[in-house]
Formats: C-alpha cells, structure tokens, sequence
C-alpha cells in the first residue's frame, strides 16, 4: 500500500495501527486454537460508505469528510466477526454516483494495469485496491453496474448478489430499490468465502430476505453440464469492440466445451432497460439526498451534482410509469430464465479509457461512458438477479476483458459454479498488473 498509494489512489483512510493490532490478536487467537474460519486474519478493505464505528465514512466527498458514525453496517460488522481484518475505507466516485471512478477531491482512481486508464466506478479504490494486491478483499457497493465495471476494467472477479440477500444497514444509499452490496476478489472461490461470511437475514434492513444462508463453496464443484447457457442476441446490437466480442464469444465456447448447453435467445425489452433504471436511479438518489442538495449543492463534485439536480426535473409520473416498466421487464426476466439457467455476454463493451474521457468511439460512433459501461449490468440491477464477472482475456495492449454470467433470483450458487469452472479452465485469472 505504502508503494502503490501515490500512484493508485485507491484509499480515503488507512488504518495501519488498528490494523497491525488486529493481525497481532488474530495470531493469538489462532494459536491457541480459536480458528474462526477462512477470513479470520485476512485483510480487507471497505468502499468508504460501509459505516464502520469510529472510522469516519466519507461517500466519497469532502462535505463527509468529518463525519464519523457511531455504529457499524452489518456487513463490517460480520466480517469483523468472521476475524478479516480491514485495513482502510476505499476510494470511490462520489456518493457512487458514477461509472468511471474518477473523484477530484480525494484523488481520481487509477487502473493497474495502466495508471492513465480508469479503474471504472463507482468503486474504483475497490477494483485497483484488489487488481494490484493492496487487499485480498473488497466489499463494493453495485446500483448499475459498480461492482462489475472496475472488476472487468481492473481484471478480477466482482459479484453482485441477488437483491436482498446481502444487507444494506449501514451503508449510504445510491437507489434504495437498486443498490447491492457484493464483494469483489481475485477468484470465484474468494467471493464465496466472503459470501458465507456476510450473507444472511438482517432484521434492520427491510428489504433482507429470511433465507437460509448456504456454503457457497460447495457450489464450485467445477461441474456445469448440462447447465443452459443463454447467449442474448440484443447485447450485440449495440455498440461493441470487435476485440471484445471475439473474446467474450471464446469464453462462449469455452464453457460449451465445459458442458453448457449454449443457445441464442431474445430479450427485445432489454433495450428498454437503460431508460427504466435510470428513471427510477435519478429519483431515489435525488430524494435521498435532497437535503444535501438544498444546502450544500455548490459543494458537490460537479458532474455529480448535474446527475442530483436533473432527478429534481422527474416526475411522480414519470417514477411510477418506470416502476411499472420494471415490473414488466421483471416478468419478462423470468420468462426468459424459463428456457435457460444462465445469460452469458460481455460485463463491458469496451476496455479501460483515459481518465477524464466523456464519450468513446466504438466503430464509427461516439458514444457517452456512463451508457457505454452499464449497457450490459444495469439490467441486472433493474431485476435484482444475481450476475458476476470473471476476467476472460486481454487487449493488445494488455487491457483485460471481462464475461458477465446472471441467474435466476436467490440462484447466486449458480451463477458461482459457472464463474469458477470458466476460472480454473483458464489462466486469465492468474495475470497480474505490470504495476
């Protein structure tokens, strides 16, 4: 952390002291038999707005930078329970509202693979904490695509859970009815470790489903035959690079190769999707922080506060016409899971850009970033499946590339099995950063 910080950026506040004491009383504990389980002495880092007591939570914007909460989310709470240790709360787009991870007053956020590049936001200090081994975990937070777009531009893996399965007490909200908390690991099996140890019913979230927890583990049998793979036909009549595809269609294969039993499918509502969500995201993150809005908005990180004020001009017509949308397109969701198991495309359409960039040519069109990185996530935050990304290959200029599979609602040991059979039948996961 010490060498990287300068140039990465991926931290808000280290804890270095509290930390050093941690893994000195884990090392105790462990030596005298009181073994917690696999997380317990492993380091860890917070997307900084996770509430950790004492510790102040920032959301990514200097207006916070004083306040400090008196209680801890569940979920830090429950990795301090498993025995992981955090060394500090991470960089991110301001109050999450962003795809690229860049932030000027704390310091934009930059790619390991190429400090000039974006990490992809919101939780870029996330993505660039993990790709460049600052931390073994991390716990993001996904509204449209946030956990999955740094993990795909920064090589790892990033999962989103289905909707309800993980706690949100305790974290500063984006979009009540899309936000998702979900870890993001160098492996598939990484995220399940942490998936055992944070999942669960929380009584203080009232949108926390009353489900029994699995071993999320024993999903990663390796074993996907049989498992029908969807290939959606509407995720490649939008813009793309041909190097992508390419990429993302020998991973396909691949899988097919595995056993999944692969065929096209169609999802005509899917290209809806980007105008549903983002009605419904502008709301909620405008009423949540409309009170910010009202006495501090010349404070807010400009291109942020564009996005907060433009949610003032929808109406409750306008909220309630895309809520109904989104029942449709959950419906429609559904029916389409009745012929296959998975949905297998690409996480991002493109690789890492220039920090500060605000349109990329794709072909022969310009198009703007924040459509361009969540075409293929947000869906999944629309409906609340679960979908994770895993690395599956490179650029020319050694960029990596990322495969978004998504299941079926509280399948998330699914979408694992998938994702960590891809894994070990590559090596992409293996490549490091040249940082």
């Amino acid at each position: 952390i010490n060498a990287l910080e300068p140039t990465l950026n991926s931290f808000i506040t280290l804890l270095p002291n509290q930390a050093l004491a941690a893994a000195r009383q884990a090392e105790k504990e462990i030596q005298a038999g009181r073994y917690l389980g696999p997380l317990h002495g492993i380091p860890f880092g917070l997307k900084d707005l996770y509430y950790v007591k004492g510790i102040r939570n920032t959301s990514g914007s200097k207006i916070f930078d004083h306040f400090i909460p008196d209680f801890d989310s569940t979920i830090a709470l429950r990795l301090k329970e498993a025995g992981a240790i955090l060394l500090g709360k991470l960089n991110l787009h301001p109050f999450a509202y962003g795809t690229t991870g860049e932030n000027e007053e704390y310091g934009h956020m930059h790619n390991p693979w190429n400090p000039a590049l974006i990490t992809g936001g919101s939780s870029g200090g996330s993505g660039s904490a993990v790709a460049s081994g600052q931390c073994t975990l991390t716990m993001g937070s996904d509204t449209g695509g946030s956990i999955r777009i740094p993990g795909a531009l920064c090589g790892l893996v990033g999962f989103k859970p289905t909707y309800g399965r993980l706690s949100r007490y305790g974290l500063t909200a984006l979009a009540w009815s899309q936000d998702h908390p979900g870890p993001m690991a160098r492996t598939v099996e990484d995220c399940a470790l942490v998936m055992n140890a944070v999942d669960g019913y929380d009584p203080n979230d009232p949108t926390s489903v009353n489900l029994p927890v699995p071993d999320y583990t024993k999903a990663l049998t390796g074993d996907i035959g049989g498992l029908r793979m969807g290939v959606v036909k509407e995720y490649f009549e939008v813009p793309i690079e041909s190097r992508v595809k390419e990429s993302v269609w020998k991973a396909i294969e691949k899988l097919e190769e595995l056993g999944a039993i692969v065929s096209e499918v169609s999802w005509p509502i899917y290209h809806y999707t980007m105008a549903i969500a983002s009605t419904i995201q502008m709301a909620e993150a405008t009423a949540y922080h409309s009170k910010l809005i009202r006495e501090n908005g010349s404070k807010i990180y400009p291109p942020v506060r564009i996005r907060l004020e433009a949610g003032i001009f929808i109406s409750a017509t306008d909220y309630v016409q895309a809520q109904r949308a989104r029942t449709l397109f959950y419906h429609q969701s559904l029916d389409l899971f009745k012929k296959v198991d998975l949905l297998a495309g690409p996480t991002l359409p493109v690789t890492a850009f220039p920090i500060g960039a605000t349109e990329v040519k794709v072909g022969d069109k310009n198009v703007n970033v924040v459509s361009l990185l969540t075409q293929y996530t947000r869906p999944f935050n629309l409906n609340g499946f679960p979908a994770i990304t895993v690395p599956c290959g490179f650029s020319d200029d050694s960029l990596p590339f990322g495969l978004q599979l998504a299941g079926r609602p509280f399948e998330d040991g699914t979408v694992l099995r998938a994702a960590h059979a891809y894994e070990q039948a590559t090596e992409w996961h293996l490549r490091r950063p040249p940082i």
